[in-house]
C-alpha cells in the first residue's frame, strides 16, 4: 500500500485535505466516496519524495525532499520508541504515529515508510528513501538495533539524543535573539539618525561661510551618501551576503572560511567546543548500539559542520583502521581537547568507552555553556558603548560648529 493526498469536497461544499493509504488512486477515490467526500484530486504523497532518495535506492535527491524540523523528528522518535516499547507490530507503530501527527507532510512521510515496511522491507531502509530527514547517524542506530532485536531501547536512545540535540539547539538560539536585536536595534537608530536628524541639523550651517570642523564635513558626507545613495549600500551588503554564501557551498571555500575562523582565538574555542562535543556524543551512541568502531567513527565525522575538524575526524578513522588506538589517533590530531583524549584512554583501558565518551560530551557542553554565558555576559556592555561611542560622534559633529560660531561672536 501506498500514501496518497487527496482534495475532495464535503457535503457543505468546503474543500477537505489529507493522505490516506491505498492501492491505487481509484481505491482512495472509492474511500472517500465512502466518506460522503466528492474527489478533486489524488496523487501519490511520495511524487515528490522520491527525489529525495539516497543512494541504496538508487534515486538522487531532490529540492523538494520532505523534511521534518528537530523538534519533529525528537517527537516522532519518542512516539516510535514508545510504541515499539509496547510489543506492537512496527507497521502498527507507524500508522500510530502517522495518525498523531496533523501536518500532512509528515503523515504523508511516515506512510510511505510504512508501506516499505509493510512490503518487507527492514525500517532503516524504508527511512533510507528520506535522508534528509533521517541521516546516516539515525539509519546506522536503527539498523543496529534491528540486526540486534534491541529497536525498542535504540529508538529511546535515539529519542533520548534528539531530544538533548533540539534542547541545545533552542538555547543556542535563544542566546544568540538579544545580541541580534541590539545590533539590529543600533543599526536603526544610527541610520535614522544620519538620515532624518543629521541633515535637518547641519543645514543651518550649509548657510555660513566658514570652514566646517573635518568631523562634521565627513558627518555631513556620509549623511548624504545614505539619504541620497543609500540604496546602492543596501543591495551591495545583499549582493555580498548571496555571493558568500553561493562561495561557502563550495568545499575548496568553505575548508578556508573554516580554517580562518578556527585562527581566531575566543570563536576557535566555541566551535572546537561544539563539534567535538557533537562528535563525543554521538560517537558514543552509536557505538552502545552496537555500530562498529569504524563506522561509529566515520558518520561522527560527519555531523561535525567545521570542514577543517571534520578532515581531522577522517584522519583519526584512518589511523584507528591501520591498528592504532582511539585515544592515539585523538592525541595526534590538535583538535580535540586534551580531557577527552585522557577520558577516551581510560575508557578504553576499562572497557567503558561509551560511557567515558558521554561524559565527555557532556563536560564539553557544559564547558561551552559556560563559555557562551560569559561572552553574551560581555557583548551587551560593549555594544551600549559602541552605541553611545557613535551616537557622541554624532554630536560632537553638531557641536563643533557651534562652538566655533560661538567664537566669532565674541
Amino acid at each position: 500500500m501506498a500514501a496518497f493526498k487527496y482534495k475532495a469536497l464535503d457535503t457543505s461544499g468546503k474543500v477537505v485535505k489529507g493522505v490516506l493509504e491505498g492501492d491505487s488512486e481509484r481505491q482512495i477515490r472509492a474511500q472517500l466516496r465512502t466518506k460522503s467526500l466528492r474527489p478533486i484530486e489524488v496523487a501519490s504523497a511520495g511524487r515528490r519524495a522520491a527525489n529525495s532518495a539516497s543512494a541504496e535506492s538508487g534515486v538522487r535527491r531532490g529540492l523538494f525532499a520532505p523534511r521534518l524540523s528537530a523538534s519533529e523528528l525528537a517527537l516522532i522518535t519518542r512516539q516510535m520508541a514508545t510504541l515499539v516499547a509496547s510489543a506492537l507490530p512496527l507497521d502498527e507503530c507507524l500508522q500510530a504515529a502517522a495518525e498523531q501527527t496533523r501536518k500532512a507532510s509528515t503523515k504523508a512521510l511516515l506512510l510511505q515508510v510504512r508501506s516499505k515496511v509493510a512490503e518487507g522491507h527492514t525500517l532503516a531502509h524504508a527511512m533510507a528513501q528520506f535522508p534528509q530527514t533521517f541521516g546516516d547517524m539515525y539509519r546506522a542506530m536503527v539498523n543496529a538495533g534491528e540486526q540486534a532485536g534491541q529497536l525498542g531501547p535504540v529508538l529511546e536512545q535515539l529519542a533520548d539524543y534528539t531530544e538533548n540535540r533540539q534542547h541545545t539547539a533552542q538555547k543556542l538560539q535563544m542566546a544568540l535573539i538579544y545580541p541580534f536585536v541590539l545590533i539590529g536595534v543600533a543599526i536603526a537608530v544610527v541610520t535614522a539618525l544620519m538620515v532624518f536628524v543629521v541633515p535637518e541639523m547641519v543645514g543651518i550651517f550649509a548657510q555660513t561661510k566658514t570652514d566646517l570642523p573635518p568631523l562634521t564635513v565627513a558627518l555631513i558626507a556620509t549623511s548624504d551618501f545614505l539619504t541620497n545613495h543609500g540604496w546602492i549600500l543596501g543591495l551591495a551588503i545583499v549582493a555580498l551576503v548571496i555571493i558568500i554564501r553561493r562561495l561557502l557551498k563550495n568545499p575548496t571555500y568553505k575548508k578556508m572560511s573554516d580554517a580562518g575562523l578556527l585562527r581566531i582565538p575566543g570563536i576557535r574555542r566555541v566551535l572546537i567546543g561544539m563539534d567535538t562535543a557533537r562528535f563525543s556524543s554521538t560517537l558514543s551512541i552509536l557505538m552502545a548500539s552496537g555500530v562498529p568502531l569504524l563506522d561509529a567513527l566515520r558518520i561522527a565525522g560527519a555531523v561535525m559542520n567545521n570542514l577543517v575538524l571534520r578532515a581531522a575526524s577522517k584522519e583519526v578513522a584512518a589511523k584507528v583502521q591501520e591498528g592504532s588506538s582511539l585515544n592515539r589517533a585523538l592525541s595526534q590530531e590538535a583538535f580535540f581537547p586534551p580531557m577527552m583524549v585522557h577520558m577516551v584512554a581510560s575508557g578504553e583501558t576499562s572497557g567503558e568507552l561509551e560511557t567515558m565518551l558521554e561524559r565527555s560530551a557532556s563536560n564539553q557542553e557544559r564547558e561551552l555553556e559556560a563559555t557562551l554565558g560569559t561572552v553574551m555576559g560581555l557583548f551587551e556592555p560593549i555594544m551600549v558603548v559602541v552605541m553611545g561611542g557613535l551616537v557622541l560622534t554624532i554630536v560632537m559633529a553638531i557641536l563643533l560648529p557651534i562652538f566655533d560660531l560661538n567664537t566669532m561672536v565674541r
